[in-house]
């Protein structure tokens, strides 16, 4: 990684603003320069919107700058007002510890906790927010910031021009604890820089100021574009509105594979620069490749590559790319039950006891018994005019049976009728 990383993260399409970029870039060359990114605890997953602010850090701490996560017990309890147009529900504490344990899972997989003296730290900000009074808080730092500043921040004026919803005392406080996390990271930490999305510039900024006039050393902002599609949308929901998590039990490796595959072309050479760790010149051959044929849709399977292996490791990614050739019918010579398995989700699952594949099951049976076929008439038909696959093979008999040696792994058979339509048999 560069040493001067200010211009690289700008070549990558990851900086919308900064505050005094001059100096930032001129201690970014200098030293180590500690940074933090803050993660509020709303479920007990991230997903893929919240992923610009980490890979920033990943970069900044491969170029040798400390990051600091952060994950958000106290403020989680509030909710951030910023770019929403309604208040958050608010979560009970139970829900909210088994969140911040499954953030800290993650966080410690996608930062390196032991790079020396750029290790990556992980707090908890209710670790200094417990214990500290309404009126301790009021005194110490509702004072020295005024409403009129308040008042000014976008995040704040957007909320208070819908006279329906408004904004609540509640979540008005958040910009304030937001910025005395960022005091208490420089003081205890020696954070100097804070990482967020574009809408989290009033928060940065903020915290910033009350350093300043808390008489604390100079703090830094920087704020990414927001993630978002070809429409102007934020990414990280699938076609049918679900997220695409980051945890591989809610998202498994192959779905969030899948996700990136079929990103638009418009979209796809900008987030392979923002999620690759590729030099950018051997980007650009790539983006230069895509250019001269979408239709073979290269950058967004290098992308794919990149960010799952990120993401999910090596095993997930090979088992992102063995289920990805079994759905579009490779052979399974050399696929294992977790390949298949992570194909559920997507074609859908019919049990089969193994006594009775050991016994042996009619292949017209199977089709209807998994509903890839209405009647027994159609499966007929459908195997006659070699519509009928068994682990991706054509079956052209309609007498076939299955038994034990027909599995395409050690747990499943692999079924599909015509050009898309899959059932997992799990056979136990």
């Amino acid at each position: 990684m560069t040493a001067d990383i200010l211009p690289d993260l700008a070549a990558r399409g990851l900086i919308a603003d900064t505050t005094n970029a001059e100096e930032l870039g001129a201690a970014l060359a200098a030293g180590n320069v500690p940074n933090y990114a803050g993660h509020d605890p709303t479920a007990a997953s991230l997903h893929v919107g919240h992923l610009v602010p980490i890979v920033i850090q990943r970069r900044l701490q491969l170029a040798g700058h400390t990051p600091i996560a952060v994950v958000g017990g106290a403020t989680g309890m509030i909710g951030d007002p910023s770019g929403r147009s309604a208040e958050r529900n608010l979560l009970d504490r139970d829900t909210l510890a088994a969140n911040v344990a499954g953030i800290r899972a993650q966080l410690g997989r996608l930062l390196d906790f032991d790079a020396g003296s750029a290790a990556a730290k992980l707090v908890n900000n209710a670790d200094w927010f417990t214990g500290v009074s309404f009126l301790e808080f009021l005194r110490d730092v509702g004072k020295h910031v005024t409403i009129n500043y308040m008042l000014a921040k976008d995040s704040v004026k957007s909320r208070l021009e819908q006279r329906d919803s408004g904004l609540s005392y509640t979540e008005f406080s958040y910009m304030l604890l937001q910025a005395w996390d960022f005091v208490v990271l420089s003081r205890d930490h020696g954070c100097r820089l804070q990482i967020g999305g574009s809408d989290q510039w009033g928060n940065i900024t903020a915290g910033c100021e009350l350093s300043r006039r808390l008489g604390g050393p100079q703090l830094w902002g920087l704020t990414a574009p927001l993630l978002l599609d070809a429409s102007g949308q934020k990414m990280g929901k699938t076609s049918t509105g679900e997220r695409v998590w980051l945890d591989p039990d809610q998202t498994t490796s192959y779905a969030f594979f899948q996700y990136f595959v079929n990103v638009e072309d418009a979209i796809a050479p900008s987030l392979l620069k923002k999620f690759s760790f590729r030099p950018l010149t051997e980007l650009d051959e790539i983006i230069a490749e895509h250019d001269r044929d979408h239709a073979k849709r290269h950058c967004q399977r290098e992308l794919a590559r990149d960010i799952t292996r990120w993401i999910h490791g090596e095993a997930g990614l090979a088992t992102a790319e063995r289920a990805t050739a079994v759905m579009f019918g490779g052979s399974l010579a050399d696929a294992k039950d977790a390949d298949l398995a992570a194909l559920a989700g997507v074609v859908g699952v019919t049990e089969i006891a193994r006594g009775e594949l050991e016994a042996g099951l009619g292949l017209i049976d199977l089709l209807v018994r998994a509903e890839l076929c209405a009647s027994k008439g159609e499966a007929r038909r459908l195997i006659t005019q070699g519509g009928v696959y068994v682990n991706n093979q054509r079956e052209s008999a309609p007498d076939r049976k299955l038994d034990l040696s027909s599995m395409g792994t050690d747990s499943y058979v692999f079924l599909r009728s015509g050009k898309k339509n899959y059932r997992l048999l799990h056979v136990s």
